[in-house]
Formats: C-alpha cells, structure tokens, sequence
C-alpha cells in the first residue's frame, strides 16, 4: 500500500510540474549542466531557422559551456522570427557585437547556441542584460541531411550521368592539342608569377582605385552637375558634326600639302641652312665684342666714355678743323648770343 501512495505522489508531483510550467519539461533543469553563477544575464538571440534546438541546450563560448537556452519564441517586427532567450555566466564577458551561431556538437548530436567575438572587435562595450543579437550577426552551419540531400540530388541524376559526356568531350578537345596546351599553362604559369611578383603595386592600384572612388562619390554632386552642364555642348557638338568633319578633312588635305611642301624644298631647305653656316661661325668667333659693340650703337656718339668729359651741367668738346686749300668761298660769320659781344 505504501508503495502505490509513494507512486501516486510521484505521478502528481510531475504533473504539478507541468502544470506550471510553461515548457513542461523543458523547465526541469538537467543533471550536470552550465553554471550561471549567482549573477548570470540573459540575451535575446534571432536566429533565421533554430531547426531542432530545444530549451536546455547549452550555450558554449571557444567550446566551453557558459550557458542554457531557457526558452524558443516567436517574435520580431514580422513575429515570425524565432528568439531564442539564453541565460548566461555573469563572469563571461563578451562584447556588445558579438555574434550567435547554431552549432551541432557531433554527427548526430545536440544542436547548442555558440557565442564569440567577431573579427576586429575592440570589446569596447560589454553586451549587457537584456541585449539583443540581430539576425545579421547570426548563422547556422550546413545540416547533414541537407548534405545527404545535395549528394542524393546528385546520384540520382543531378549530374553523374553526365560524368561520362564530359569526360569524352574533354577527351576530344585535348587529343592531339598537348604541344597547345602545355604552352597555354607555360603562359599561365608565367602570368601567374608575373602577377605575384607585382602583387604590391596590384595592391597600391588596388587601394589608389578605392581611394579615388571614395573621392568621387564624395563629389557626386559636383559630378552630377557637370554631366548635366555637357548636355548643351554634347547638343552642339551634334548639330556640328557637319561642319566639324569638314574642318578635319581640310586640315587633313592641308598637311598633304605642308608634306609635300616640305619635301619638294628640303633641298632648298638644306642648302640655305649650309649658306647660314659661315654667318653663324662668324658671329661665334666675335665672342664678345658682338655684344659690347651693340651696346654702344644705339647711344652713338655719345658712348660710355663721353661721360668723362662732362662737366657739371656742359661738355667740353675740342676739335681739329682742317681747312681745304681749295675752298674758296667766304665763310659764314659764328653766331653770336643774345646779350653777347
């Protein structure tokens, strides 16, 4: 009797369990699982597909287990994106972008909720209690029954009977073609060094080219203006077109005459450059007489050394008259000065 009162007392104490519980039970905590601490803080996580995930799956960080999954909802702007609440260490600190994936612990074992620090992060900010990692910062791996599925897709006529075709084809292209063939990889093998020997200056370019886009999509609007203000010159240079091609002919026709000019004279050309010749070594061998001589011609006869003769504000100019014994006529009288003698 004793034994069917501790069973009925059992049975009512599961279902006063369930009863209360809003996840049955996936309420009960199971044996040996994460320690939250005393301080432990939850996070909502949105996955796009939580497959199989069940409340109770551990929450791990760099493969050690810091947390559970307390409870699968649907939630969101659309209320149909799955959020996954998950209780974790107080001690475990993460930053505030960090990223949730779901992971699978074997083969065919549990799926659990993976937390870590993306690439880059500084860990400036701490994700707090309450904090909510976005679907943008989560993803699931490659389930083995969607493997299987591609592998079946491809067994059963997603291409293995066209392994065959292939190959023959492939055969047909290359029989006959090596001498081809080895020289095309000898070129490839070239081009690839070549490129890996100037992978810095394909890095500068690379970067120069990132630079200039980010100059140029800073300056759209300037841009943007100056296309609009061609439209009217792009108009007249259309409704030019005629007169323009005819200016090009002209000026085509007119260098066959300036060749042709050119040639017939070259001679003339020559033979007038050879004349120049002596001229010009005339003019070399003055050395610098050529030059001291043309600064005194513009201020002839008053050079330079009249300047010594110069007496306050007049000149003293003697001369030495010789007089023709055969001039025979009268002399003028000297003029002389108002007020003189």
């Amino acid at each position: 009797m004793r034994r069917v009162l501790a069973a009925c007392a059992a049975v009512l104490a599961l279902a006063g369990c369930t009863a209360t519980g809003t996840n049955g039970i996936y309420d009960v905590p199971l044996p040996g699982g994460a320690d939250l601490g005393d301080h432990p803080y939850r996070v909502t996580v949105e996955f796009a597909d939580v497959l199989d995930l069940v409340p109770q799956a551990a929450v791990k960080v760099n493969d050690v287990v810091v947390g559970r999954v307390e409870s699968i909802e649907l939630g969101g702007a659309d209320r149909w994106t799955p959020q996954v609440v998950v209780a974790v260490n107080g001690d475990v600190a993460l930053p505030a972008d960090a990223r949730a994936s779901l992971r699978q612990s074997s083969l065919l074992g549990e799926k659990f909720v993976e937390l870590s620090a993306p690439d880059g992060s500084t860990g400036a900010k701490k994700l707090a209690d309450g904090a909510v990692i976005t679907a943008d910062r989560t993803n699931r791996h490659t389930e083995v029954e969607e493997v299987f599925g591609a592998l079946s897709l491809l067994l059963n006529g997603g291409g293995i009977g066209q392994l065959r075709t292939i190959n023959q084809e492939l055969t047909k292209a290359l029989s006959g073609n090596e001498p081809e063939i080895k020289a095309f990889l000898s070129n490839v093998d070239e081009l690839v060094t070549n490129l890996d020997e100037h992978r810095g200056d394909i890095t500068a370019a690379l970067d120069g080219l990132n630079q200039l886009s980010a100059t140029l999509a800073s300056r759209d609007e300037q841009i943007r203006g100056a296309l609009t203000d061609l439209t009217p010159g792009l108009a007249a240079l259309t409704e030019q077109r005629s007169a323009l091609v005819t200016m090009l002919q002209s000026l085509d026709t007119l260098s066959d005459v300036a060749v042709d000019t050119i040639n017939r004279s070259r001679d003339d050309m020559v033979a007038d450059l050879k004349a120049l010749a002596p001229i010009l070594n005339q003019l070399a061998a003055a050395g610098q007489d050529l030059p001291q001589a043309l600064e005194i011609l513009p201020t002839f006869p008053f050079t330079d050394s009249v300047l010594d003769a110069t007496k306050g504000d007049y000149i003293n100019i003697f001369l030495h008259i010789e007089v023709d014994p055969d001039f025979t006529e009268p002399l003028p009288p000297l003029p002389i000065p108002e007020g003189g003698n």
